[in-house]
């Protein structure tokens, strides 16, 4: 019989790569980005969000916190790695200067938010289950940070009734790696830090996907009739000329 910690090793394992999925969804809008050399209406702050949200994860995975997490740090290394990347990007094209210095201002006072907590980890607290607690509280409130911040998307696709700005893969990968998280704080030991953020972000990827869905496949635009509306044409009226007719 298979052992519950050897699923729920199989289950993180699974969330690693998920996890991966989900820092690189991204890439196809940084693609577009890049051939249009301009960042249009596309939004840093998911990026910004992660930044922070994978440097609490990195130390927090540190022997010196949270002893056995090595899993923990690659991941969210490589993350950060990754996300800096995005907003290096972002910034190198913002040619209109839409954010680029909100980006700079932000970053740094991550990296001091950052500074501050080690300080009050290391100074403060001298056993590993009370600087994991710690730091693990801060951990569990920029992942919800990370998970809602698309939501903003959300308020601008309601506005203007167009997904264009709002990437699918993003909001799928966001969806899944809560949903496998969430199952993994259920295995073996009951993680509730982890299943409250993992599980809002299973709602908001949720969210995202309803939203998604209706505006680029249901929502019809107002003076543009949807396929179960369109009527045929009257008797005795000629067909409209055809494509070869008109070339």
């Amino acid at each position: 019989m298979v052992s519950a910690g050897l699923v729920r090793t199989i289950v993180g394992i699974i969330g690693n790569i998920i996890s991966i999925g989900l820092f690189l969804s991204p890439v196809p809008t940084f693609i577009r980005i890049w051939r249009k050399k301009d960042v249009e209406d596309f939004q840093f702050y998911p990026y910004v969000a992660t930044v922070l949200n994978c440097m609490l994860w990195v130390f927090y995975g540190l022997p010196i916190v949270k002893p056995d997490s090595v899993l923990v740090v690659t991941i969210n290394g490589a993350g950060l790695v990754i996300e800096l990347t995005y907003l290096a990007f972002f910034c190198y094209y913002d040619k209109y200067n839409k954010g680029r210095k909100q980006v700079g201002l932000y970053v740094l006072g991550e990296v001091g938010f950052m500074v501050v907590v080690i300080l009050i980890t290391l100074l403060c607290f001298h056993t590993h289950d009370k600087r994991s607690l710690f730091v693990g509280v801060f951990c569990d409130v920029f992942n919800v940070c990370m998970y809602l911040s698309p939501l903003l998307v959300v308020r601008k696709v309601y506005r203007t009734k167009s997904v264009e700005y709002m990437p699918l893969s993003l909001s799928l990968a966001s969806f899944l790696n809560g949903l496998c998280w969430s199952a993994y704080a259920f295995i073996k030991v009951f993680d509730k830090v982890l299943l409250i953020s993992n599980g809002l972000g299973v709602l908001s990827g949720g969210i995202q996907l309803v939203v998604y869905t209706y505006y680029a496949w249901i929502y019809t635009p107002p003076g543009k009739p949807n396929n179960a509306e369109v009527q045929l044409p009257a008797a005795g009226t000629p067909p409209p000329p055809s494509t070869a007719a008109m070339v």
